[in-house]
């Protein structure tokens, strides 16, 4: 192996019988300022331990000066990270070594023909030199199934939202 950070004891197995939800790390980031009159965030995004700060940026394709990062590239990054992530996990499980590994993700912001409101779409490209063809798909099938951004895509992810008292 040749990635000599620390893992975290997290594992793939099935084996929590829980009856609901259970946080296991919570993230909260707040986005403000800026201007949304053309339906598209600006401003500043800030998570609350203060670890991201970035400004917020409309795309050069959208109309805006493309200065920073937008929503989408949010979006590709924390898929892909994630998706790395649970790869790399079964990869040690089943002894390979996972610092070959790759994971590009596009996102897409098109119209939505069903209301013609704006919709994402989202492609993962997996690139593991050096694995079996056979084995390399075998683990992305588990690994699709099992990532929670790959869950979101699929099947929703429960979401609220509220008017702050």
């Amino acid at each position: 192996m040749s990635d000599p950070a620390i893992v975290p004891r997290l594992s793939t197995d099935n084996n929590y019988d829980g009856a609901a939800f259970k946080p296991l790390y919570t993230a909260q980031v707040t986005v403000s300022g800026g201007s949304s009159g053309h339906g598209r965030a600006t401003g500043k995004a800030r998570s609350a331990d203060g670890a991201f700060d970035l400004d917020l940026r409309i795309p050069e394709e959208l109309g805006g000066d493309a200065s920073g990062p937008n929503p989408e590239q949010l979006f590709a990054a924390g898929f892909a990270a994630c998706f790395h992530g649970v790869l790399s996990l079964l990869a040690r499980e089943n002894l390979l070594d996972p610092a070959p590994i790759t994971v590009e993700a596009t996102v897409a912001f098109g119209r939505d023909p069903a209301d013609g409101g704006y919709l994402l779409q989202a492609d993962l490209v997996v690139s593991w030199p050096e694995v079996e063809r056979e084995t390399a798909t075998r683990l992305l099938t588990k690994a699709a199934a099992i990532c929670p951004y790959s869950k979101m895509t699929r099947q929703g992810t429960p979401a609220t939202i509220s008017l702050a008292p």
